[in-house]
């Protein structure tokens, strides 16, 4: 019994460590170069497979229900888990490559860890492999091609395989960036009346197209996957809806925001009416205008801060009060100095970005806006001293063109006298109209005309 006992334990103990060479000798670790990376892979019953994390940098890989997906370049690739290594490893499993379903190696699970088959992976993403090498080709413009139509024309790029595509509308002219593709730079024509052609040029290791397009042309850009590789489309015309960045948007519609302060003990509150009617002649003409106050509420002043953030114009009404001060008159006033707020310093100390200037302009916006304002008012017979200041917060908030406007001194009696009198407030109103107007106009003309000169070059 003891003899029998012990050479049953024997038996077991040699069919475990058989068991553990034959598993050993069918997994074994290798180098794989992965599209010019160099990475680990594992032979798993003489067939090389790579990790999800390894793949990654270059796949998207998910589960779904014992599914799994890989998409990238351009493909989209469908495998059944297999938690039978060696039955994953035969060429009997069906997978699907886009739309072709095919005999191949499938997925399976190592210790845990999901493993794909690159030879497999290589025939549904138009790649090269042989043992050890896993090969990406650069992606390339394969062709161009266009359609015309009658309120729609249509332009193709036939791509060897998916890349990142960035499209941007300057002015009249529609630009794409098509990261890291290669491909001949020259000039297409077609016999479309909406895109009427298309110049592909280089941008270090980059591809640019650029499309003209007309006024009244909306555009959208899509892409449609194929096996032979991937097709960017680009429609133009009457037909497709006009859309537009938001920040291009600010040109035709800027925010103005007037901010009157409230000054006690002057009787009239001049302040609030300057605001009003200038608000008045500016809506009339189409301009987008905020007030922060009237004459039953004031908004809170973080609230008016915000909206200050959000303006292309902020102008601050108030008037002098400065104890024993002997002062009297208008005065325009431009913050100097750092801004109060660090995204403002920060854009406007860095290189320029295309619209930046739509986000955070610099001094020069606010100074063209305070001449301005003290031409309207010299035209009115109304002559402004020019200063500058550091104590106004809200000067400092807002991104665009500021000022304080000073309507006076609360402590002299001839500019009391002379702004409780309508015709004052009147060219004072319309000055700040005009010059605002005015100073808004010539900003978007300006940027019209750099952001064609920009897809021009």
């Amino acid at each position: 019994m003891k003899f029998t006992l012990s050479r049953t334990i024997w038996t077991a103990l040699a069919g475990s460590v058989l068991l553990i060479s034959l598993a050993s000798a069918q997994i074994a670790f290798s180098r794989l170069n992965l599209a010019g990376k160099e990475v680990q892979s594992i032979q798993l019953y003489g067939a090389e497979y790579a990790s999800q994390s390894t793949l990654s940098s270059l796949l998207n890989v998910t589960q779904e229900d014992g599914l799994i997906r890989v998409t990238g370049l351009g493909h989209t690739l469908l495998l059944p888990l297999d938690e039978n290594q060696q039955r994953a490893t035969t060429a009997f499993n069906t997978v699907q490559l886009d739309t072709r379903r095919i005999q191949g190696r499938t997925a399976t699970l190592v210790n845990g860890n999901l493993y794909l088959p690159l030879d497999t992976l290589a025939a549904g993403l138009g790649a090269r492999y042989q043992q050890g090498t896993f090969t990406v080709a650069s992606p390339q413009l394969k062709g161009v091609s266009s359609r015309a139509g009658r309120d729609t024309d249509r332009l193709v790029l036939d791509l060897s395989r998916d890349v990142q595509v960035i499209d941007e509308q300057r002015g009249d002219r529609v630009v794409l960036t098509l990261k890291g593709l290669q491909g001949e730079a020259r000039r297409y024509t077609t016999r479309g009346a909406f895109l009427p052609s298309a110049e592909v040029a280089r941008a270090g290791t980059d591809l640019t197209v650029t499309l003209p397009v007309t006024p009244t042309s909306g555009y959208r850009v899509f892409k449609v996957v194929r096996t032979s590789g991937v097709r960017v489309v680009v429609d133009a015309g009457p037909g497709v809806p006009v859309s537009a960045p938001e920040l291009l948007a600010r040109v035709t519609s800027p925010l103005i925001v007037l901010d009157p302060a409230q000054v006690e003990g002057v009787g009239r509150d001049v302040t609030l009416e300057v605001a009003r009617r200038s608000a008045e002649l500016l809506t009339k003409f189409g301009w987008q205008v905020r007030v922060t106050r009237d004459t039953s509420s004031v908004m809170p002043r973080d609230e008016a801060l915000k909206l200050a953030r959000q303006s292309d114009v902020y102008l601050a009404l108030d008037m002098g009060r400065l104890p024993g001060a002997r002062r009297s008159g208008v005065t325009v006033y431009e913050q100097t100095g750092r801004a109060s707020t660090q995204l403002v310093n920060t854009l406007r100390a860095g290189s320029s970005a295309p619209y930046s200037g739509l986000v955070v302009a610099g001094a020069g916006s606010t100074r063209r806006l305070g001449e301005l304002l003290r031409g309207e008012l010299k035209g009115g017979g109304v002559t402004a001293r020019q200063e500058r200041t550091t104590r106004v917060r809200s000067l400092g908030e807002a991104p665009q063109a500021a000022l304080l406007l000073e309507l006076g001194w609360a402590n002299n009696a001839e500019d009391l006298a002379k702004l409780s009198m309508d015709d004052r407030l009147k060219v004072l109103s319309v000055a700040v109209a005009r010059s605002v107007a005015t100073y808004l106009t010539a900003r978007a003309n300006n940027n019209a005309n750099i952001s064609a000169q920009g897809a021009a070059q």
